[in-house]
């Protein structure tokens, strides 16, 4: 089973860290260590599916991969 892709990164700007699931609209998350982000953003997503569900809208299917883990051809 396939799960969503999560992008961790710091951020200047913020002072902390950002991590966020491309494959789920405006889902993101912010910690002061990558820990913290990843966990935050994993309860995110809980709550991203679950409002998803309550309102019938569809749940798009773990797509995103970055290029670093794409085969070539």
């Amino acid at each position: 089973m396939s799960d969503y892709h999560i992008n961790i990164f710091y951020s200047e700007q913020d002072g902390g860290y950002i991590a966020d699931i491309p494959d789920l609209e405006h889902c993101s998350a912010f910690g002061d260590t990558p820990e913290h982000a990843l966990e935050e953003v994993k309860r995110a997503k809980r709550a991203w599916l679950e409002a998803a569900r309550e309102a019938g809208k569809p749940i798009p299917p773990p797509r995103y991969r970055p290029i670093i883990y794409q085969v070539a051809p």
